[in-house]
């Protein structure tokens, strides 16, 4: 049985136990943290806590993630865009509107199902019955590359790599307006937001997120964007270029209520980039994924306009 050991701070203080968990420990959803709870498995100074726990913010908190379960979720024949595939790992390039993972709502038609259909029995099982071989996520309406474990030890030395940022991701995306520098950085900590759990939002105590940018091309109101993230938080290009005033064009929930592209049905962000050493072999590899139709599109309509 793995165990966990977490650490509140003050700024979690008053925030219930089962939602500061979901933050923590994001390879897990929400229902599963509350049966965590609800078996006993998370303890603070030798008790265990339940859900509507609140923090004081100074809890050391133990979790003890159960073994691997019995997976029940559908593998479905739907077709996926391998970019590379070994005994190890596979890179995917998901499309726009691809919901990674089962969960309400979504229970089926996600990447998790399409993979299992793909990969049968060859996935890793660390994040249990959630989320089997997935290393790393991107938003439903973002497209672009995931890596995939096959196995539990390419699982924890991929899962190591992202942790330690070595495991290098980059975006492109399509913003409102421009940065009046060429290149910068956005260091600004992230967390659930306090009344919107749905989103996130900048947050004095959160968690560190670091993106670095870059201008590629600069057009009448909007700019075309390369950014390398040191840190992979939810949500974190999307909050950070709203935090500056920048939002991705047609980013739903971070974006402007009305633009020249408000109605493209979701954000202009594409995982464009994947660098990070083979688990088996410490083989460096980078993969590339194309600007897709939908992004090429907005390009062309913004190069009209010039």
């Amino acid at each position: 049985m793995d165990e966990r050991i977490l650490t509140a701070t003050p700024v979690h203080a008053g925030e219930r136990i089962d939602r500061w968990l979901t933050d923590q420990l994001e390879e897990l959803t929400r229902s599963a943290i509350q049966e965590l709870l609800a078996q006993g498995a998370v303890h603070c100074a030798g008790r265990p806590l339940k859900k509507n726990y609140r923090l004081a913010g100074h809890e050391i908190i133990t979790v003890q993630l159960p073994d691997l379960r019995e997976v029940d979720i559908t593998p479905e024949d739907i077709p996926l865009d391998i970019v590379y595939e070994d005994a190890d790992i596979v890179v995917v390039n998901k499309p726009r509107g691809m919901v990674v993972h089962p969960a309400a709502g979504n229970w089926s038609g996600t990447l998790v199902n399409a993979l299992m259909f793909h990969c049968g029995d060859s996935l890793s099982g660390i994040n249990g019955e959630h989320r089997p071989g997935i290393v790393h996520r991107i938003d439903k309406d973002t497209s672009g590359l995931l890596v995939v474990a096959k196995n539990d030890a390419a699982h924890r030395d991929l899962a190591a790599q992202i942790a330690a940022h070595t495991a290098r991701r980059e975006y492109q995306a399509v913003v409102v307006g421009s940065p009046r520098e060429d290149e910068g950085t956005i260091d600004k900590p992230l967390a659930r937001h306090k009344t919107d759990r749905k989103r996130m939002a900048i947050v004095e105590g959160g968690r560190e997120a670091i993106t670095h940018y870059m201008v590629c091309k600069r057009y009448c109101g909007y700019a075309h964007m390369a950014f390398r993230l040191e840190t992979g938080r939810t949500h974190q290009i999307r909050v950070h270029m709203a935090s500056i005033g920048h939002p991705i064009v047609g980013d739903p929930v971070y974006g402007l209520k009305k633009d020249r592209f408000s109605d493209i049905g979701g954000q202009c962000l594409h995982a464009a980039r994947l660098t990070l050493v083979h688990p088996r072999t410490g083989e460096p590899m980078q993969f590339d994924a194309p600007l897709p139709d939908y992004f090429i599109e907005i390009l062309r309509k913004l190069e009209k306009m010039q």
